[in-house]
Parts: structure tokens; C-alpha cells; sequence
């Protein structure tokens, strides 16, 4: 049986970007939900069982599933991202000493806010 070599390309994006996705679960600068997105989207192009099987982890149904299912977000799981995100970038603010770098960054984190408050729906905790 051959193999497809454009399969095999997209499964090992997949795998590159789901490393990458757990990796920002504990890193807060970097982002998690878009990285895990790529990874499903590349899961789903190079193989229908990595793509089921990516689907059924807890990373998958902790972090993307109401995501993609709703586009919304209980507040406190965009408190969990936006936050710590926040202050490693003020970190970095108050580090830097050039005036453009400081401004990109505080545009950053406005631009975090209002996209996360105006573009993804705040619900409800779902009750068990």
C-alpha cells in the first residue's frame, strides 16, 4: 500500500501543532486554542482516525470543544487565558525600553480584550 505523501505532510503539521498547543496549556504568553485548531484542522486533512481520536482527548474537550461547538467561553475560562497572558506582557512592557515595542504591546493586550469580549460569547457554567 502506498502512502500519501500530502497526508503524511499534514499529519505531521498536525502533530507539530498539537506539541505546540499543550506546550502553551502551561506556557501563558503562548497561545493554546489557536495551535490546537490548526492541529484538528490538519488531523482532519491527513487522517479521519487521528482526526477522531484528537477529538476524544480532554486537551481537545477542555479547551476547544465549547469553542468550536458555540464560539463562546465561560468568563472564567477567558479570565484563565486573558490574565496570565496579560502580565507576561506587561512583563515584557516594563523590560523594554523602545517606545514602538512598548506601544505594539499595549496594543496587544487591548486588542485581546475587546476580540475576547466582543467577538467570542461569554455563557453561562454548564451544570453536570
Amino acid at each position: 500500500m502506498k502512502k500519501n505523501p500530502i497526508k503524511i505532510l499534514w499529519l505531521l503539521c498536525a502533530f507539530l501543532f498539537l506539541g505546540i498547543g499543550m506546550v502553551g496549556v502551561v506556557v501563558p504568553v503562548l497561545p493554546t486554542t489557536p495551535f490546537l485548531l490548526l492541529a484538528s484542522f490538519c488531523f482532519s486533512k491527513g487522517s479521519k482516525r487521528f482526526h477522531n481520536w484528537f477529538m476524544g482527548t480532554k486537551l481537545y474537550q477542555k479547551h476547544l470543544e465549547s469553542f468550536v461547538r458555540e464560539r463562546a467561553m465561560t468568563l472564567k475560562t477567558k479570565l484563565c487565558i486573558l490574565l496570565p497572558a496579560s502580565a507576561m506582557l506587561l512583563c515584557a512592557f516594563f523590560m523594554m525600553q523602545n517606545l514602538p515595542g512598548r506601544i505594539f504591546i499595549i496594543f496587544l493586550i487591548l486588542f485581546k480584550y475587546i476580540y475576547f469580549f466582543t467577538k467570542i460569547r461569554t455563557v453561562e457554567i454548564e451544570e453536570s
